[in-house]
């Protein structure tokens, strides 16, 4: 999921904030929320009867007390309940890390309001910038990292929000499939928010109701996300990968304004397939528009947008599947045509992408878009990164002289196709250096282009 490219171009909103915490637990003095740790139900022929909670207090109880990490759902499976439980416990927390796909600005992490707990994250929202050094963990990796350090680390436990169970017994994770799908079956404690508002969605088969050690039950909306209408620049850049883009080609976004439009700019195209990370209301304008191969279904992760796309993404033609499939090289290398699209903060003339240093600060590491970049090359599709030429009304070039960018190199040069602004599309496959360099002050602001060529041409006499 190309979480850390998508979140610039977009402008986040959410449902009302619901309270930290339920009126169940907020009138307890703190005393009475230090939870004793509730021994776990015995095993008999390896069956076991999840536990009922009447309230989030009681899951409370479940949660390990030892040093160790607890998986947390997050993204539009982010839970009140869960929450409540991780405030609930107080200080029998105080040693454990939780650990998610936090998108800044959508999920608010309200159970940061406990001050004993602490965070590893791989996405920098604003609630983590807040907190002690002593309370995060920020770790800048990729998709294929990320799992393979949550594997290592061995969760004790698991917090998740699942939809009720089906005639089969299985509860499905919904729009938020990601880490967890792979990870659940290795962690002995799983703590479930069963959502009845959450949707059962294909793919994934999800997880046994049996497998479950606790559970309570509340109807909570998903978090919904509102792209808003592409401005003019978006709509350009969009114009101008679309003749990129063949009928049945496999398409890879974000979310945002940027790959909204480029999405919708297809809308005529044929056969179109989708396999990404992350999807977005944009997606399912191309499925009503006919735009996608009727045989092929949706391949996503998660799913973050309105309403109107959780209450489609029931349907056969979505399929939601974990990292190790959605990130995965050779499944990604098996896709018709793939074509990248992500975005960055700034590009270099080399046509070095990057995308994880803001003004206030890191807000992630490279995400997913290394990991597509890697699987579309070797398919032999076309990455494509795709920007505003400026930033701060006009003043600020986002294509930048060589090695200028900000923070460090997200997409390397041999990473990246083809870079899209509103002036056009650089191709700069097969070009040397000076090539890529003319034809990324192309695609600069006008403004700008004169200061990118004296800085290049002070480069280019000491290569």
């Amino acid at each position: 999921m190309c979480i850390a490219v998508a979140i610039m171009a977009s402008t986040w909103s959410r449902m009302p904030r619901y309270p930290k915490l339920s009126p169940a637990i907020a009138w307890l003095p703190s005393s009475a929320r230090l939870v004793r740790q509730r021994p776990l139900p015995r095993r008999r022929n390896n069956i076991v009867k999840p536990v009922q909670c009447s309230d989030s207090a009681g899951l409370a109880g479940f949660l390990p007390a030892s040093e160790g990490l607890t998986l947390l759902s997050a993204c539009s499976a982010d839970s009140q309940v869960l929450d409540e439980v991780i405030v609930a416990a107080h200080t029998a927390v105080a040693h454990t890390q939780f650990s998610g796909i936090f998108v800044p600005g959508y999920n608010r992490c309200d159970w940061l309001a406990n001050p004993h707990s602490q965070a590893l994250t791989f996405f920098m929202t604003p609630e983590f910038r807040a907190l002690a050094p002593n309370r995060l963990d920020f770790r800048p990796l990729r998709y294929a990292d990320i799992l393979s350090l949550l594997r290592r680390s061995r969760p004790q436990a698991l917090m998740c929000m699942v939809s009720p169970p089906n005639a089969d017994g299985l509860c499905s994770f919904g729009t938020t499939v990601d880490f967890i799908a792979d990870l659940w079956r290795s962690v002995p404690i799983r703590i479930a928010h069963i959502n009845p508002l959450m949707p059962s969605t294909a793919g994934d088969t999800g997880i046994p109701f049996s497998e479950l050690t606790a559970w309570h039950s509340r109807a909570q909306p998903l978090l919904t996300q509102e792209e808003g209408a592409p401005d003019s620049v978006a709509t350009s850049i969009a114009n101008h990968i679309t003749p990129f883009v063949r009928d049945g080609a496999t398409l890879q976004t974000g979310l945002g304004k940027i790959p909204g439009a480029v999405l919708r700019s297809l809308s005529s195209h044929r056969n179109l397939r989708i396999h990404s990370g992350l999807i977005g209301d944009a997606v399912l304008d191309l499925l009503e528009a006919g735009a996608l191969a009727d045989h092929a279904p949706i391949i996503a992760g998660v799913a973050i947008g309105s309403q109107r796309l959780y209450d489609a993404v029931d349907r056969p033609a979505f399929a939601f599947h974990p990292v190790s499939f959605t990130h995965a090289l050779p499944s990604i290398a098996a896709t018709h045509d793939p074509v990248a699209i992500n975005s960055a903060i700034e590009v270099d003339l080399f046509g070095q992408a990057y995308a994880e240093l803001t003004p206030k600060g890191l807000m992630s590491g490279p995400g997913g878009a290394v990991d597509f970049a890697q699987g579309v090359r070797a398919a032999n599709g076309l990455r494509i990164v795709a920007l505003p030429s400026t930033a701060g009304a006009g003043s600020i070039s986002r294509i930048v002289p060589a090695c200028a960018g900000a923070g460090p190199v997200s997409l390397g040069r041999a990473d990246i196709d083809v870079i899209a602004t509103e002036f056009g599309a650089a191709d700069l496959r097969d070009l040397d250096y000076a090539g890529r360099a003319r034809a990324l002050l192309t695609v600069a602001h006008p403004n700008h282009r004169e200061a990118l060529e004296r800085s290049w041409a002070d480069l280019e006499r000491r290569l």
